[in-house]
């Protein structure tokens, strides 16, 4: 609970800051380099998940049995799919490199599947 809670806050501090430093400080580097939707795309999809940690953690102060532990494999499944999804678009707006694209599909595998384990706990919650 407590990791899940921490996370989604940190998750989500990183977002709003970096979601203010790209439309200020990098607004024009971003636009430049044609990656100002790449970046706010990244912003996104980590600021939303940060908001599902949270709630992952919410729920799992009133969960029981297994549902504590699908709940944990739920969050997982967020924070490593926000981390690996949204940090290759992050680096490919910072460095230019391309083929980090070929990384961010699997953030989104793991973000979907965090989604569908969160969608089977909640028939597990009294």
């Amino acid at each position: 609970m407590k990791f899940m809670l921490q996370a989604g806050a940190l998750l989500g501090t990183i977002a709003v800051a970096l979601g203010a430093f790209g439309a200020h400080a990098l607004k024009g580097t971003l636009e430049a380099s044609g990656r100002a939707d790449t970046f706010e795309t990244a912003v996104k999809y980590q600021f939303y998940h940060a908001i599902a940690l949270v709630l992952i953690g919410v729920l799992l102060s009133r969960a029981e049995g297994d549902a504590i532990k699908w709940l944990n494999w739920s969050g997982y499944s967020f924070a490593v799919g926000v981390v690996i999804f949204s940090g290759s678009l992050y680096t490919i707006c910072f460095t230019g490199i391309t083929k980090f694209g070929a990384v961010a599909p699997i953030g989104g595998v793991l973000m979907i599947v965090g989604w569908v384990l969160l969608f089977l706990t909640a028939g597990k919650l009294s």
